[in-house]
């Protein structure tokens, strides 16, 4: 929390930002700077959504929270044909209600509860589909560019989030929306990532690290690096980067390699 400075902190409640929330208010007690959290919830009007069950837990915990109501639902339903992804504009309404309220209760940083997964996944969409290299960080300006957006559980792996939910006994709220499409792409990113992660130990954790190892140079970016500029200056420089990376699954550079019998 060093990194954040004193203030209001609103959060957007669900499984993982249960868990931030339960952080959040652990840290308030030990940090050594002051700051408030105020809860918020976005009521979407979704049928049979229960609007008691997070009211009562937020009464229990005895937090400051927000409940705002607004019909996205409808909006969402009567836009998106039957069939089609519905995240992409819900995403869109909630996030600038989301900043209009912030600024409505006065809070300097907007804490979501987006974990590891949540990241490579939007990574990996966004190659996939936009033709981009882009993720979500943990720190940043939202795009109307009067809010700081933090995501404290950044480097914390989903199946983290799913223990930690079920030891504390969180009322999950389920989502009509996104969670009743089995067919969306981020589903089926979770998967194969999931698939790597038990097939191949430890990929997904590189990946995610390649994520803060960036080489601009080794892309293809002209706005991030000047290619069109280089020239060769024959002065070796010990700090700069080589042409070839070393193979991480190279075969050794001398010797033989041994078979193993038949």
């Amino acid at each position: 929390m060093r990194n954040y400075r004193p203030g209001h902190e609103g959060i957007h409640i669900w499984k993982d930002s249960y868990a931030l929330l339960d952080i959040l208010m652990t840290l308030r007690e030990r940090a050594p700077i002051h700051f408030d959290i105020v809860a918020v919830n976005l009521d979407q009007k979704q049928p049979n959504f229960p609007a008691d069950v997070l009211p009562a837990y937020l009464d229990k915990l005895g937090i400051p929270y927000h409940i705002e109501n607004q019909d996205t639902y409808s909006i969402v339903k009567r836009l998106i044909p039957e069939g089609k992804t519905t995240c992409s504009l819900c995403s869109r309404l909630r996030r600038g209600i989301l900043y209009r309220v912030a600024d409505e209760l006065g809070c300097t940083k907007i804490a979501l509860g987006h974990h590891r997964d949540d990241i490579l996944e939007t990574f990996f969409l966004n190659m996939f589909f936009g033709a981009k290299i882009k993720g979500m960080p943990a720190k940043l300006v939202s795009d109307d560019g009067k809010h700081v957006v933090i995501r404290p559980l950044a480097y914390v792996k989903e199946a983290d989030t799913e223990r930690y939910a079920e030891v504390k006994e969180f009322p999950i709220i389920p989502c009509d929306l996104c969670g009743s499409q089995e067919n969306l792409q981020r589903k089926q990113i979770k998967a194969m990532l999931r698939d790597w992660e038990k097939k191949y130990p430890g990929r997904v954790e590189n990946i995610f690290s390649s994520l803060s190892t960036v080489v601009p140079s080794h892309l293809m970016d002209r706005e991030m690096f000047g290619f069109t500029d280089l020239k060769a200056d024959g002065v070796a420089n010990p700090a700069g980067d080589i042409a070839f990376d070393e193979e991480p699954c190279s075969t050794p550079a001398t010797g033989t390699i041994p078979l193993q019998p038949l």
